[in-house]
């Protein structure tokens, strides 16, 4: 009976390691969230800027945004200054932020509701 019950501390503690662990999603990411990138993973920290032209405006500049990024790769972990289009080198391939949302409109953007997407091509 111990031994039952020894068997069962030691499953739920690997069931807990395990989901611990686990992968971080795929798919677009918020602000400190980690996301899964082609065998990398993405944490999103924080907009350094965001002078994106409002949808809902003229502007003479279209302007730009620039997210710090903390990707992490096996044994290594780096931060980078991302602008959408822009692919960096990262290891041994090239991380490009994707996309951002929402779109910017006249008024500011919360910082909880920014999404970003990610693409990393392996092997330079």
């Amino acid at each position: 009976m111990k031994r039952l019950a020894r068997l069962s501390a030691l499953s739920l503690l690997a069931v807990c390691a395990t989901s611990a662990s686990a992968r971080p999603h795929e798919g677009p990411a918020r602000l400190g969230q980690r996301v899964y990138v082609d065998g990398i993973t993405v944490r999103p920290d924080r907009v350094i800027e965001d002078s994106r032209c409002p949808a809902n405006a003229d502007c003479i500049w279209a302007g730009r945004v620039v997210l710090r990024a903390t990707v992490t790769g096996g044994r290594w972990k780096r931060t980078f200054d991302l602008i959408p289009g822009k692919p960096v080198r990262v290891a041994d391939g090239a991380l490009t932020l994707v996309s951002v949302a929402p779109d910017k409109m006249i008024g500011r953007i919360k910082p909880r509701d920014y999404r970003f997407r990610f693409k990393f091509d392996g092997g330079f």
